[in-house]
């Protein structure tokens, strides 16, 4: 599928996610240290800890709101509010003395808009595509994602220290931007809108996720995903902690390879590989079948960070990476395509928020590894990280090709056919 034959709302969709994940990735890698330097370690950790679960719930009500609400209406406000409170941090670092309360409460404000319109933005990719393309727009997708992700940390990395101010001019600009694209080019596609059950918001807001948490099979997919990630997660907490600590230096010359260079190298083997052969991975898994592919990719996926969780010898990192990545590349489009494909067409803002909740958990199950690596040997943590990432196969295929809604109530049952 060619670029110009592309919906429009598809475009303006990629284009738009793009910047936007340029601008957070430019600036949140180094909030932990912002706030650390003027108000403490523990003050920032407490903080930024709050914003975790405040952009959680608010993800949820952003998933209700959008499917009661036009997309395009949504995208509009919650991007123009988050680049008004994107100026106002930029405001608040003009003086000698910084405005570190304004940048504190604009933070935090920001974290919860960006929250609330995330869904509408996933969402606008199901309500664009069909069944036959949909995996094609997720693996570009995907491949913007890790561009924007490589482009905006070089960005931070660059200006951060000696340019910030000058940098969060830049990023305001381009935040200003965002809704001006969507008021002149989203177009305002009619969708099938959720029906309210309750008068009270807060019991219609727990209806609407009722029916996601009773589709089994869909919550077989987010949690066998939520399993999944937690492996890729690991790479940044336990196995970057353990490189840091066991790691033995490499020499090239005079300069030293040790763990935490390591690790900004797996790092960026990954990126490299997301932006180079996305597209060509993508091209050879559509000539076989797709249940085979997605177990084939989950297989390479699984050997690839079970094996990095306790390797320490560079070439075996830097192999055992690529395999995880190339795993990664080949289940990823295939399982968000299918997933999207279980939403209803009233509720997708909704399934679209719930789906998200797979990275919240992820990051936990990632966090224990970090408290579990204190007391068990790397060999153990790759059969931890090897049990979970069996766990999530196993859900993930079943909730995506085993079983499947009998009715709108939610009923389940298996498939006739379960051969991959």
């Amino acid at each position: 599928m060619k670029w110009k034959e592309y919906p429009q709302n598809i475009k303006v969709r990629l284009i738009t996610s793009f910047f936007n994940r340029a601008i957070s990735s430019a600036v949140m890698p180094f909030m932990a240290l912002f706030f650390a330097q003027h108000k403490g370690a523990v003050w920032a950790g407490v903080f930024l800890g709050m914003n975790v679960f405040i952009g959680f719930f608010s993800n949820l009500i952003g998933g209700y709101m959008s499917d009661r609400v036009r997309r395009k209406s949504m995208l509009i406000v919650t991007s123009s509010i988050s680049a008004l409170l994107f100026g106002l941090m930029t405001i608040s670092l003009i003086p000698n003395e910084k405005w570190i309360g304004l940048f504190a409460v604009s933070y935090m404000a920001f974290m919860v808009s960006s929250s609330l319109g995330r869904p509408a933005m996933q969402a606008i990719i199901i309500d664009s595509t069909t069944a036959d393309n949909r995996k094609a727009i997720y693996a570009i997708d995907y491949w913007l994602i890790n561009l924007s992700i490589a482009i905006g940390t070089a960005l931070g990395g660059l200006f951060y220290v000696h340019h910030q101010l000058l940098l969060f001019i830049i990023l305001t600009c381009v935040s200003a931007s965002l809704p001006i694209a969507f008021a002149l080019w989203l177009q305002d596609t009619s969708t099938k809108q959720a029906v309210k059950k309750h008068q009270n918001p807060i019991f219609d807001l727990a209806a609407s996720y009722k029916v996601a948490l009773q589709d089994k099979p869909f919550v077989m997919a987010v949690v066998g995903s939520m399993c999944i990630f937690a492996a890729e997660f690991s790479l940044n907490s336990y196995i970057g902690v353990r490189l840091a600590e066991e790691f033995s230096p490499v020499y090239i010359g005079e300069f030293e390879l040790g763990g935490v260079r390591m690790l900004s190298l797996l790092n960026i083997e990954n990126t490299m590989l997301v932006v180079l052969l996305t597209f060509v991975v993508t091209k050879i898994t559509d000539r076989y079948d797709k249940k085979k592919m997605l177990l084939v990719g989950l297989i390479f996926y699984g050997i690839g960070y079970t094996v990095l969780t306790s390797a320490n010898i560079w070439y075996v990192l830097i192999l055992f990476n690529f395999i995880g990545t190339i795993g990664e590349l080949m289940y990823s489009p295939i399982a968000n395509a299918e997933k999207s494909n279980m939403m209803p067409e009233d509720k997708r803002g909704s399934y679209s928020a719930f789906s998200g909740t797979s990275f919240s958990g992820a990051d936990l199950l990632a966090r224990t590894t970090l408290i579990l690596g204190a007391f068990l040997a790397p060999s153990m943590m790759s059969v931890y990280i090897g049990i979970i990432l069996l766990i999530g196969t196993f859900l993930l295929y079943g909730g995506l090709f085993v079983f499947q809604r009998e009715n709108q109530n939610g009923k389940w049952k298996m498939r006739k056919s379960i051969n991959p």
